[in-house]
């Protein structure tokens, strides 16, 4: 193994435990110190690859905003659906992520996009995105519905983490919402009652 091999391996064995500590207990788990002992690598290890844990942790959602992104574009490529049902499984995606993994979510939209790295995934994300939304409302109309899709997926997610999206209360569930979403932004949806 060539000392460079070596010193991706060590980095992805960092970000794969960062990762897993985000997940298990929030950015204040996430300490270079304990992604180093997680990872089994020297106590120094951490520092020679990430400046610090804001560093760290803007790389986690990097990958994060990257991987949604991957999947989006998998959808797109999915010729057996209609463009509605892409655009309908990309939103609730975006909202698994969020009941799966709901630090990484909320780092993926709170992290600035102030470096390269972090404005090319979320640019990528939102390009991918878009795409779908123009194949149900035209070029033309896909930044304005693409916006209101995303931030009400947003609002979605937050309002189910939070335990204020009961079904009980509102009597529909998160896919409902969504379908319900997609149909109206689509050419002539607004005219039909979503079903129950």
């Amino acid at each position: 193994m060539t000392r460079a091999d070596s010193a991706a391996a060590t980095r992805q064995a960092l970000v794969r435990a960062a990762s897993e500590l985000l997940d298990e207990g929030g950015p204040a788990a996430v300490t270079l110190r304990a992604v180093g002992a997680r990872a089994g690598v020297s106590r120094g290890a951490p520092y020679g690859h990430f400046e610090n844990k804001e560093h760290l942790l803007r790389q986690l959602a990097i990958n994060a905003g990257n991987s949604l992104a991957d999947d989006v574009e998998q959808a797109r490529a999915d010729a057996g659906t209609t463009a509605e049902a892409r655009l309908e499984w990309a939103v609730l995606r975006l909202i698994g992520l969020a009941r799966r993994r709901p630090y990484r979510y909320a780092l993926m939209f709170s992290t600035p996009a102030d470096t390269p790295a972090a404005a090319e995934a979320a640019s990528r994300l939102e390009k991918e995105f878009l795409v779908l939304v123009a194949d149900v409302v035209g070029e033309p109309d896909a930044g304005r519905y693409g916006a209101l899709l995303m931030s009400s997926a947003h609002g979605i997610a937050g309002m189910e983490l939070s335990g204020r999206l009961s079904k009980n209360t509102w009597r529909v569930s998160v896919e409902q919402l969504v379908r319900t979403l997609v149909d109206a932004i689509r050419p002539g949806g607004r005219d039909r009652v979503p079903d129950q």
